[in-house]
Formats: structure tokens, C-alpha cells, sequence
């Protein structure tokens, strides 16, 4: 095993950004607090809690194909996507990240920050802070879900089971309810409850995590 390790080649931005282009698995991020001066070689741990390093990532692109984690073959609880840019305002940013790791909810990114990992994590990192947050960087997931804007919100049904679409894989339109709006997350839950009543069992434990402190109402028109 030292030996193997003495040959290894790690794979540069290019490689990853080549593997990236030709798979569409998502990349899954589960990133640790991050330090004042974000370390670029101190990668973020997966949800697995193994060490990661570029070529794992190039490897998960290759080998996974088939579709995102973020919807399995059939679900055994409720899913929350939070669908954001890093481009978005900071101010936003960060109240939807504390609210997402209080909720276990997934952060959805399109893709890499100027094509390259490295500074996708330094900038997630520095975005996350102290917050245990699940980050997926999955362009296709935008397509399955339509989001035309961030921050958009999806709940996906307990026992969901996806169905073949132009985009692989997607949640038959009746086990899912979306929304977007510069808005909470609990009034996005709130809002899709309304929308969509027979989603109320499966919004509960989401709305329970965030421990909801009531807020100002925002006009309707804020949500689509």
C-alpha cells in the first residue's frame, strides 16, 4: 500500500473538470468548520467521514453515473433540497446555510466555482464557518427540479420513488412541491404546506429541527 501511494498521480483541476463534463453524478460534500484563514489542502469530509481527495472525486464521476443522491431509488423519509449560488448575497447565504444544517436539509450548487475544485471549497468553506452543512454540487438537479432561480426550495415526498425523464431520473410531479423566494426556510416550508397539504406530515420534522421562531409575514408574491 506505501508503494501505491508513493506512485500515485494526483489529478489536476483539468482532470476533474474533463470528468465532471462527461459524467453527471452529483458531488457530495459534507464540509467540517472551517478554520479563520481557509487551508486550500484541508478538503472538506464526505458524508461517509472518510478522507477525500481529488482523485475519490474523479472516481465517484466516473463510476456513478446513473443519477443524483439526492434522489435514490425510493426514499425512506422525507428529503429537503435548498438550491443556492455562491453568487447569491452573503446576508442570505449564511442564514440559509445555519438553517439548512439545523434542519438536515441538502445545499444544491450548480457547479464548481471558475471550473475548479479548489476554490470551490475554499469558498464553501468559507460560507459554511462552523456549521456542519451537506453540500452537493449537481447541475442536473436544477434541470429535474425546473429551478429557474435561486434560492429555490424542494420537498420531496417519504417513499417517493423516481421515474425516467429527459434528465435521467426525477420525482413523479406528485411527490414533490417546489418554491423560491428570498424567504426563510421555515416560511418556505410554511408556504409549501399551504400549497400543498398532503406534504404537511412529511414538512413537520424539518419545521421541528429548525425550532421556528415566528418571523414578519412576506407578501405572497415573493414565492413561485
Amino acid at each position: 500500500m506505501a508503494r501505491v501511494r508513493r506512485t500515485q498521480i494526483a489529478p489536476t483541476d483539468q482532470d476533474i473538470e474533463r470528468a465532471r463534463r462527461q459524467y453527471s453524478a452529483p458531488l457530495s460534500l459534507s464540509v467540517p468548520a472551517a478554520p479563520t484563514t481557509p487551508d486550500i489542502g484541508a478538503l472538506p469530509q464526505p458524508l461517509a467521514s472518510r478522507p477525500i481527495d481529488l482523485g475519490t472525486i474523479a472516481h465517484a464521476y466516473a463510476s456513478n453515473p446513473d443519477g443524483p443522491a439526492a434522489l435514490p431509488r425510493s426514499t425512506t423519509s422525507p428529503s429537503l433540497l435548498v438550491f443556492i449560488s455562491l453568487t447569491m448575497p452573503k446576508a442570505t447565504l449564511q442564514r440559509l446555510v445555519e438553517q439548512a444544517a439545523r434542519a438536515q436539509a441538502s445545499l444544491i450548487l450548480r457547479g464548481l466555482v471558475n471550473g475548479s475544485l479548489r476554490d470551490t471549497v475554499v469558498q464553501v468553506q468559507q460560507l459554511i464557518g462552523q456549521h456542519q452543512a451537506s453540500v452537493q454540487i449537481d447541475p442536473q438537479a436544477f434541470d429535474r427540479f425546473s429551478i429557474a432561480r435561486v434560492p429555490a426550495f424542494v420537498l420531496i415526498r417519504n417513499g417517493a420513488r423516481p421515474t425516467s425523464c429527459s434528465s435521467g431520473t426525477c420525482a413523479p410531479p406528485q411527490a414533490f412541491v417546489r418554491t423560491a423566494g428570498d424567504v426563510s426556510l421555515d416560511y418556505a416550508l410554511e408556504h409549501m404546506v399551504r400549497v400543498a397539504p398532503g406534504l404537511q406530515h412529511d414538512a413537520r420534522a424539518f419545521l421541528q429541527r429548525l425550532q421556528r421562531i415566528e418571523a414578519p409575514q412576506l407578501p405572497a408574491r415573493t414565492m413561485n
